[in-house]
């Protein structure tokens, strides 16, 4: 079949504006949007950047938005396309470095902020045990990929850019309701502020979009009971 793209192009070196591009291409119905934007760069317009890496939707490098909705575009097939033309534009709420490529810095940065490791008093002596209860707690956020689709999608991160957004809540999470950390309550301490923990105003649009299926906005919520249960 012949699949219609409609592709957000921007050179911020060259161009002034940004501006669509139109693209034609042969696929099957089991082919991914990934596949078809390879075709595009490798057989028609080599200057079309997008990032990709493992292509297994494990990396989460090749976010953007596919008409209208967040998503991966290896983990999208065409014949759940094949009746509309694809547009294919980058994750909002970013700095557009080139076509479909955005600055993840700010992202990253609001990452670190929260700690995303393990704190313990002492070098263990061996690995830190965990039983398979404690490990459940865990269990759901431990799969997300940091693709970004989450924080690109919320409403409250489109309008304030000071809040950490539901990709670093996640990430806190899975450091508070982890049996092995011993920073709890300072962690919760940095999480109860308008930026943290209770910016997030319940869109759900971080669960609608997370292609790890990851119930993200309970999990935030999870932390707030932490919250007013710590006082």
């Amino acid at each position: 079949m012949t699949m219609q793209f409609k592709i957000f192009r921007f050179d911020p070196q060259v161009d002034k504006e940004p501006y669509f591009k139109e693209y034609s291409v042969q696929a099957e119905g089991s082919d991914r949007i990934l596949d078809c934007l390879n075709r595009i760069k490798w057989e028609q317009d080599g200057t079309l950047s997008y990032r990709h890496s493992c292509a297994h939707g494990v990396c989460g490098s090749d976010a953007m938005r596919i008409n209208g909705v967040c998503a991966l575009a290896c983990q999208k097939l065409v014949k759940d396309y094949q009746d509309s033309k694809v547009l294919l534009e980058p994750l909002p709420t970013f700095k557009v470095l080139k076509d479909l490529i955005v600055d993840m810095t700010p992202f990253f940065e609001k990452v670190e902020r929260i700690r995303p490791y393990l704190i313990a008093s002492d070098p263990p002596q061996r690995e830190r045990l965990q039983s398979p209860e404690d490990r459940k707690e865990i269990d759901q956020v431990i799969r997300c990929i940091l693709c970004a689709c989450c924080s690109a999608s919320c409403p409250v991160s489109q309008e304030d850019e000071s809040f950490l957004g539901p990709a670093p809540l996640v990430q806190a999470f899975r450091r508070v309701f982890d049996s092995r950390d011993e920073e709890r309550a300072e962690r919760l301490k940095q999480l109860d502020t308008p930026s943290g923990v209770w910016g997030c105003e319940n869109h759900f649009e971080c669960t609608r979009v997370c292609p790890k299926e990851i119930l993200v906005t309970k999990a935030i919520n999870t932390i707030k009971r932490a919250e007013k249960q710590q006082g």
